[in-house]
């Protein structure tokens, strides 16, 4: 699916389309947290328990991944 940002104020957008929030059953109520890889632009829905455990630890670990890699040796 190819999308297009449309202009909000001084900003801009996304829209997406009730289908796919319904799917991911996101709301206007669910925090998003957007990051990069440098290519790509990655929106996840945060959740409690063990995904958003899972997202912390993979957030560390890219984040500190030479450290580890040295504490390793």
């Amino acid at each position: 699916m190819k999308k297009k940002l449309s202009a909000v104020g001084n900003s801009y957008g996304l829209v997406i389309e009730k289908p796919i929030l319904e799917l991911l059953n996101i709301d206007r109520d669910t925090e998003l947290e957007m990051t990069t890889d440098g290519d790509r632009l990655i929106i996840e829905p945060i959740r409690s328990g063990k995904k958003g455990l899972r997202a912390s630890a993979e957030k560390v670990m890219k984040k500190h991944d030479a450290t580890f890699k040295k504490l390793a040796k």
